[in-house]
C-alpha cells in the first residue's frame, strides 16, 4: 500500500492548484515530489516524546481518541510522514537573500499551510475510499501550540519516528532531500509498511554533531539565534517577527491569512512568511551530507 499512497500523493502534489505560486511569481510548483514515512502506533518513541517535548505532546492513539474513532490496539496503528521539499526555484532564489527572504520563499511558506492542510484531510479522504480510517494530529481537537515554543504534535519528530530523518544544529530536520522543507502526517488503520530509522541517534545527519565541522546555519542566521550549543527559540521567533512585518507590507494584498489554536483559543495571526535562513546555501539544504 506504500506504493499506491506515495503515487497518490506524486499526482496530488503534481496537479493541486494550492501547491502552485502566483503567476506574477511564474506560477511554479512550491513542493517537488514528496518523500513518505510510516510509524507504528505502539513505538515507544511516542512515550518518549512526553518525557524530551512535553507531558502534553500527543501519542498517535491519543489523537485516534480525540478523533472519536473507534478503539484499536496501538500496534494497528500506522503514522504517515510526508516529507514536502521546496522546489529549486524557491532555493535558488532564497540563497541569493540577505537580511530579508526571497519573496518568492515568503509565498510559498505562505501557501504551503494550505496545501499542507489540503495534503492531510485528500489523504484521510483517500484511506476512507479504501476503507480504512484515519484522521490528522495537526487537524484534531487536540492540536495546540503552546507559549513554551512547542506544540502537541511536532510533525519534526514524527518524521523522525517514520525514520525520514535526524535533526540538526538548527534544529530543522535533515531528510534525504535535506532540511528545506515541510512535513505533515497522518494517521490511519491502513495495513501500510513500516519504514525502520537507520539510527536512534537523533543528529546522525547533522555534519557538527557527527563531524564536529560546519556550523554553516550559524553563520547563515542573521538573528544570531543559532551557535554550538544549539537554537535559541527566543532570538529566533523575535527576528521572524520582523520579517512579518516587513515582508506582510510588501506582500500582503496575495498572503493568505492563517489560524492556530494556541493553548486552547483560536487565534487569526498575520499571514506567516517564515525565515529559514538557516536552511538555505548549507551542505544540508537539500541532501543528507552525512549520506555523501
Amino acid at each position: 500500500m506504500n506504493r499506491m499512497v506515495r503515487e497518490f500523493l506524486v499526482d496530488l502534489f503534481s496537479k493541486s492548484d494550492l501547491n502552485r505560486l502566483p503567476e506574477s511569481y511564474g506560477g511554479g510548483r512550491i513542493f517537488s515530489n514528496p518523500l513518505i514515512g510510516v510509524a507504528r502506533g505502539d513505538d515507544l518513541i511516542f512515550n518518549k516524546y512526553k518525557e524530551i517535548i512535553s507531558p502534553k505532546h500527543l501519542t498517535p492513539k491519543e489523537v485516534w481518541n480525540i478523533s472519536k474513532l473507534p478503539d484499536i490496539e496501538n500496534s494497528s496503528l500506522r503514522i504517515l510522514s510526508i516529507i514536502c521539499p521546496f522546489t529549486n526555484q524557491i532555493r535558488e532564489e532564497s540563497i541569493k537573500a540577505k537580511r530579508m527572504p526571497a519573496e518568492i520563499y515568503s509565498i510559498g511558506r505562505n501557501y504551503a499551510n494550505a496545501f499542507k492542510t489540503d495534503i492531510m484531510k485528500q489523504t484521510i479522504e483517500f484511506f476512507q475510499n479504501k476503507g480504512f480510517q484515519a484522521t490528522a494530529g495537526m487537524l484534531s481537537e487536540g492540536f495546540n501550540i503552546y507559549r513554551g515554543f512547542f506544540s502537541s504534535w511536532s510533525e519534526r519528530h514524527i518524521a523522525f519516528a517514520a525514520g525520514l530523518g535526524t535533526f540538526s544544529l538548527h534544529e530543522g530536520l535533515i531528510s534525504e532531500v535535506g532540511c528545506n522543507i515541510r512535513i505533515c502526517s497522518i494517521i490511519s488503520n491502513a495495513p501500510l509498511e513500516v519504514t525502520p530509522r537507520k539510527s536512534d541517534d537523533p543528529y546522525t545527519n547533522c555534519l557538527y554533531y557527527s563531524k564536529g565541522i560546519c556550523r554553516e546555519c550559524e553563520k547563515k542566521c542573521p538573528a544570531e539565534a543559532i551557535n554550538e550549543n544549539g537554537h535559541d527559540k527566543k532570538k529566533c521567533r523575535a527576528y521572524a517577527r520582523k520579517i512579518e512585518v516587513e515582508m506582510n507590507k510588501r506582500l500582503g494584498s496575495i498572503l493568505k491569512p492563517h489560524w492556530r489554536r494556541i493553548e486552547g483559543e483560536v487565534v487569526t495571526q498575520k499571514p506567516p512568511v517564515g525565515c529559514a535562513f538557516c536552511q538555505y546555501g548549507v551542505p544540508c539544504m537539500d541532501k543528507n551530507p552525512m549520506a555523501m
